[in-house]
């Protein structure tokens, strides 16, 4: 890979890395519901009108805009309202090992001794992690590991659905998740048009970043280089992100480094690098190359 390339891959990883620690901010300013809402009438208002889809795709992005937009974004947001943003990266991304095990039971993908270490080590750092004091209930881990899990649900659907583009599927995902994210919102938090009134640059500036640098320009380099690149070289850099945003919290959030992160954060991330790396080369399928990042 070019070093132009690799380092726009880098920047990617590091938009979606400091993106962990903006939600974390913005949550503080603003209640989860209601930042999430107003994260995805800004996607929708800035992608829709601009990436047109065909009416039969609508029925897939309805569908698909309640397992990524708001069992995925929704619980991140208010998991992480609640967890320290280092822990909260690194249980998302138990979405990789949900995926695996979710393909293997409805897509019949062989498991493989490899990728079954993984998943172990996965789930055992998952443990390590909910022993630690960084969790401060079970509440925000079960909020993740859901998140997670939509996350993983929503690229089985990918796999199998339309080829829409990555930008489209964006804008019309946040679209119909608006209706449902604000549903949740009004009845689940209150004094909206006070905490909008209320909040300052770091609430609406987490808005403002995570629609417009996670959700538009990190997607628009990461599907430039998998256009580019194949795949198993482009999507192992994911493996960078939990740890640039472990770092991330440690510096600007004042996060802990217990032993229970260190132990459970290596668990986590080399199960997946198991499940995600090949060592020998191998065809990746068209649909694959549509794999959302998490975050």
């Amino acid at each position: 890979m070019p070093l132009r390339d690799l380092l726009l891959g880098l920047s990617a990883i590091a938009i979606w890395a400091l993106n962990i620690i903006v939600i974390k901010v913005g949550v503080v300013e603003m209640p989860p519901l209601l930042m999430t809402t107003l994260r995805f009438m800004l996607v929708a208002a800035l992608l829709v009108p601009f990436n047109p889809v065909h009416r039969h795709q609508l029925p897939f992005l309805l569908l698909l805009s309640a397992t990524f937009g708001t069992l995925h974004f929704a619980l991140l947001f208010i998991g992480l309202e609640q967890a320290e943003a280092g822990t909260g990266a690194l249980l998302v991304q138990m979405g990789t090992p949900f995926a695996t095990v979710l393909a293997v039971i409805f897509l019949k993908e062989r498991l493989g001794p490899k990728r079954l270490v993984g998943l172990l080590l996965s789930f055992a750092g998952v443990v390590v992690l909910a022993g630690g004091p960084t969790l401060p209930s079970a509440l925000p881990l079960a909020l993740l590991l859901l998140s997670a899990l939509g996350w993983a649900v929503s690229q089985l659907l990918i796999k199998r659905g339309p080829n829409i583009p990555p930008l489209a599927l964006a804008g019309w995902v946040a679209l119909f998740a608006v209706p449902q994210v604000a549903l949740g919102s009004l009845l689940f938090e209150h004094d909206h048009m006070s905490a909008m009134a209320n909040a300052g640059w770091a609430g609406w500036g987490a808005v403002l970043y995570t629609a417009v640098m996670s959700s538009i320009v990190a997607y628009g380099l990461w599907y430039g280089l998998l256009r580019r690149h194949p795949v198993n070289r482009v999507v192992p850099m994911t493996l960078l992100v939990p740890v640039l945003a472990v770092l991330l919290g440690m510096v600007l959030l004042g996060d802990s480094l217990g032993v229970h992160k260190v132990g459970g954060g290596a668990l986590v991330v080399t199960g997946i690098a198991l499940i995600i790396l090949r060592f020998r080369p191998r065809r990746e399928p068209q649909a694959s190359q549509r794999r959302e990042p998490q975050g």
